[in-house]
């Protein structure tokens, strides 16, 4: 075994021991340590304001006017480029985000914690469907939601969580996988086993009040809640593998609208970017793929731990919403996924084929040599602001974001054996 093989056992070995549980839901500002005051969090690699598609600068106007620093979009617009607000990605500080993926200072956050390692991963809550800030709206509706969860719900799953005494998420994510989910377009399982498990303690919480009807409505009614818990399952478990010298695992892959940018194990936090690539799909009634942005988003951090598009063929329904064929389509994908990475997770047992673990561990030697990169189920969202959802479909990660991962890390190789 040569020290690459070796490196990326020990990153497989910490995927297959992570032991996510939900520990609290926390105001983020409280919850992320570097979370100042006046910075909002993006999904994706880094980007500077001007060059950040539609959607993701109408979501931080939005923020803006939702933490009251201004009122109006052009007050915050002022703020952005005098540098009186500042923007990073979510992923410097710990954190995910669907779509937009924005996070300001007093949005709830779900905290996961990986038990196996100590560390913390966090992420919004899902705003539900319709007129979103994650797509880019940012209207008084969507400002009144985010009130809502953060005033409404949140101090109630926040009691929730604390009575239950947290919640193990890997056995709710095994479970689900075996009931159709893959975890990124279809989280239909997750959240009702999710629900069943807190609902007791919210309609114990002392905080709930008159909300319990609109509480467990808007649960009930959120087939994608668990997503953002996905995600942040996936930060937890993925962040123990990184800065692993010689490692060439994926540690993290995620898209602001523009770029698409993957982290690898032995680079640390340098970003290896290129152009964002189109989903290919199926789209709302009045729509076509020429109203889509660019893949956006930190869920790709979903792959990254070896489920969504990797797990395509655990989730049966969701191959028609996404438009990636038929099932036995979903399951080559599954299959395909296997020879890019390191191994399997028998923590996550897909029964459609024969209850083989999910592949993970995506290997950068593997995407190159083989020329398959990582297939990602994905949302489509309209590229102007506001619009939102219009499709969903499966998207390749840029071969580009590999080949010069791989440059880095023979470079890194080559000096050390020059030392």
């Amino acid at each position: 075994m040569n020290i690459i093989d070796e490196a990326n056992r020990t990153a497989h070995q910490r995927m297959l021991d992570a032991q996510p549980a939900l520990v609290d839901v926390a105001p983020a500002g409280e919850a992320i340590a570097g979370l100042e005051d006046r910075m909002l969090l993006h999904a994706g690699p880094p980007i500077e304001w001007p060059d950040m598609c539609g959607p993701m600068q109408a979501a931080i106007l939005g923020a803006i006017r939702y933490e009251g620093w201004t009122h109006t979009d052009a007050g915050a617009v002022t703020a952005l480029e005098n540098g009186e607000i500042t923007l990073q990605p979510n992923h410097n500080l710990g954190a995910v985000g669907p779509m937009t993926g924005i996070t300001s200072p007093s949005m709830p956050v779900f905290v996961v914690e990986n038990r196996a390692f100590g560390n913390r991963a966090y992420c919004t809550i899902n705003e539900g469907i319709g007129k979103v800030m994650r797509f880019g709206a940012n209207d008084d509706t969507v400002i009144q939601r985010l009130e809502w969860l953060q005033n409404g719900l949140a101090p109630v799953l926040r009691e929730a969580v604390q009575s239950a005494g947290g919640v193990e998420l890997r056995p709710i994510v095994a479970r689900a996988l075996t009931m159709g989910d893959e975890m990124h377009q279809r989280n239909v399982a997750a959240t009702s086993l999710l629900l069943r498990t807190l609902a007791p303690h919210i309609a114990d919480a002392s905080s709930i009040g008159n909300n319990v009807s609109d509480i467990l409505k808007f649960l009930a009614d959120n087939d994608q809640f668990f997503l953002n818990l996905a995600m942040a399952i996936g930060k937890a478990t993925m962040d123990p593998t990184r800065d692993i010298p010689n490692s060439t695992v994926v540690t993290a892959m995620s898209r602001n609208g523009t770029e698409f940018g993957i982290r690898v194990s032995a680079t640390g936090d340098r970003w290896f970017t290129a152009p964002s690539l189109m989903p290919q799909g199926l789209y709302f009634p009045g729509f076509t793929a020429d109203d889509a942005n660019p893949d956006m988003g930190d869920s790709t951090i979903i792959e990254t731990m070896g489920l969504g598009g990797f797990a395509m063929g655990a989730a049966p329904a969701v191959v028609g919403f996404v438009g990636a064929g038929t099932f036995q389509d979903a399951l080559a994908y599954t299959r395909e996924m296997g020879e890019i990475t390191v191994g399997r997770n028998p923590n996550l047992a897909l029964p459609t084929l024969d209850f083989q673990g999910a592949p993970c561990g995506i290997d950068v030697r593997k995407v190159v040599e083989s020329s398959i990169t990582p297939v990602i189920n994905t949302g489509i969202a309209h590229r102007e602001p506001g619009v939102g959802q219009v499709g969903a479909g499966i998207v390749r990660a840029p071969m580009a974001c590999f080949t010069q991962a791989l440059e880095a890390i023979d470079q890194l190789l080559s000096e050390t054996a020059n030392a």
